[in-house]
This record gives structure tokens, C-alpha cells and sequence, in this order.
């Protein structure tokens, strides 16, 4: 769970949404430290093969779909996620 701003955000809600978008493959939400909220709501997306979408795209469409705090304000792109030998994203090597 992620304390941001003293709202409880649950990782998983975001990333099923994210996972709806058709240029998303896989993604993963963290927490990250932030100064005055406390915690900042981060994700870590895998595109899929051949789609393009930016950050600011994505961005907007996330703050479409979610509350206002609860939709990443910070997406990293990457070309694969960690994950372990039953195939669960291991969050913990993404901070």
C-alpha cells in the first residue's frame, strides 16, 4: 500500500488499469519517497512490441481513468520487468 497525502492507494488497482491501455504489456506501481506527501505514486511499464505511447500520453489517459490521487505521477519505461521464478513482478528491485 501507498501513503500518498494521507490516502491509502492500492498498487494493484492502478496497475489493472494501466493494463487496459493497448500499448501497455506489463507495468508495476511503487511507492517512492516524496518530502511532502509523504509517498509518490510511480509506474513502471513494459510497452508492447511495435506501440508507441509517450509519458504525457499516458499520463493523461491514466488521470482520465483514476482519481486525481490516485494515477502515477511519474512513469518510467522499460524494456522488461524483474520478475521471479513463478513469474511475480519483483517490486522491491524496482526502487
Amino acid at each position: 500500500m501507498i501513503l500518498r497525502a494521507g490516502y491509502n492507494v492500492y498498487p494493484r488497482e492502478i496497475e489493472e488499469v494501466l493494463m487496459t491501455h493497448p500499448a501497455v504489456a506489463m507495468a508495476a506501481v511503487i511507492g517512492v519517497p516524496e518530502p511532502r506527501l509523504g509517498e509518490e505514486i510511480k509506474a513502471v511499464v513494459v510497452r508492447r512490441p511495435g506501440v508507441a505511447v509517450t509519458e504525457a500520453e499516458l499520463m493523461a489517459w491514466s488521470r482520465e481513468q483514476m482519481a486525481a490521487f490516485k494515477y502515477p505521477r511519474t512513469i518510467e519505461f522499460r524494456d522488461s520487468l524483474p520478475v521471479s521464478a513463478t513469474g511475480k513482478i519483483l517490486k522491491r528491485e524496482l526502487r
